[in-house]
């Protein structure tokens, strides 16, 4: 049953039991609005890397893959004494694959450590693993700081 109530002209008028959202709408735009302008503001671009602790086991002997900024690199074994013995120059990766591949065919137990220059690509250093997994190195570690 609706309730009625008197109004000045003696006219009865039923009470509206709804709950206006026009306001809520009026709010929510607006935040939306400011969500759009300051989002791009932000600076996505900052990244906080984690370091990397040392390896449980070490590998004592590995193929050390460097890197430069400009592409290219050197490929050389590391003996026990942490010593690079005469490492192979290389000035793209398709030299990078062919050397790696000679290295690893001499000596195919050696792991392969990737130690690149923090102004090389991340899909270079990428490629260099996945250059290595397919010529068969099963374990490939990045080199840190």
């Amino acid at each position: 049953m609706a309730t009625t109530s008197s109004m000045r002209g003696g006219r009865n008028r039923k009470f509206k039991a709804e709950i206006n959202v026009v306001p809520y709408i009026d709010v929510m735009l607006v935040l939306l609005v400011i969500f759009m302008v300051v989002a791009p503001l932000q600076n996505p671009q900052v990244i906080n890397l984690p370091t990397a602790g040392k390896s449980t086991q070490p590998p004592s002997e590995y193929l050390q893959i460097s890197i430069q900024a400009d592409g290219r690199g050197s490929i050389g074994l590391v003996n026990k004494n942490g010593k690079s013995e005469s490492p192979l120059e290389f000035a793209n990766r398709s030299e990078m694959t062919k050397k790696l591949k000679a290295l690893h065919a001499e000596k195919p137990e050696l792991a392969a450590l990737i130690a690149a220059d923090r102004e090389v690509k991340y899909d270079e250093v990428i490629q260099a693993v996945s250059e290595a997994r397919k010529l068969g190195i099963a374990r490939v570690g990045l080199a840190t700081k």
